[in-house]
């Protein structure tokens, strides 16, 4: 196979919880938006074994009932405005920038999508110095909370010369998984973000504990 295999594989990497390290202000901006219903903060560790998709349902495991319409809106704007306070504080994921400029040396290519606000999201990722290692960054259009699936669908169509057969997914949730599926691409899992391990393998693709992990993975799914 030589290089010429890996030189074909694309990445789709995640922003939040893959190459962002966010955790901290995602439970905090959470707290903050269960303060406003009246529930009990919860821990780093609470979060990963609830959280789930769409939103609105990992509310309803804590609260025992679905959020009324205008109690998601409330706490969805709490919650980006306190993530946005907390973000600034976060760095990327250790390693990351390393990787994402040996993978591009090396010939790979490489797209950034994530369900952060597209407007939101460009300035974020440039203000990190890393968007030249990416051919395209997408983030998410339209109503927040739902799933990425049809967000890959475009993001694929958009990127030229990209077959998803060659392209591997790479996130730190079942729904990057399940939007990789969507359009035909593999999927490897990482454990640092917002799931627990356990909750990941139910996804049934490979699940690891570190981005070089996850590209060398890739690029043997790929090749």
């Amino acid at each position: 196979m030589g290089t010429h295999g890996k030189h074909r594989t694309h990445l789709v990497w995640d922003w939040n919880g893959t190459l962002l390290d966010d955790n901290a202000a995602v439970v905090g901006a959470t707290n903050a938006a269960f303060g406003e219903v009246g529930l009990e903060p919860i821990t780093l560790e609470q979060y990963r074994e609830m959280y789930c998709i769409p939103i609105p349902r990992f509310y309803e495991r804590l609260m025992g009932r679905l959020p009324t319409e205008a109690e998601w809106e409330r706490m969805d704007g709490i919650f980006h405005r306190y993530y946005t306070e907390q973000r600034a504080a976060c760095g990327l994921t250790e390693g990351a920038e390393e990787l994402l400029t040996r993978w591009r040396l090396g010939g790979g290519s490489q797209s950034l999508l994530s369900m952060y606000g597209h407007d939101q999201l460009v300035p974020v990722v440039r203000g990190y110095g890393i968007e030249r290692h990416f051919v395209r960054v997408d983030g998410r259009t339209g109503p927040s909370g739902g799933s990425k699936a049809l967000h890959m669908e475009r993001h694929l169509a958009a990127l030229d010369g990209v077959s998803p057969e060659r392209t591997v997914v790479i996130g730190d949730a079942v729904d990057d998984a399940v939007a990789a599926a969507h359009v035909g691409a593999r999927a490897v899992l990482y454990t640092g973000g917002s799931h627990s391990r356990a909750s990941l393998e139910a996804a049934g693709v490979p699940v690891v504990d570190s981005l070089a992990e996850a590209a060398e993975l890739a690029e043997e799914m790929a090749g």
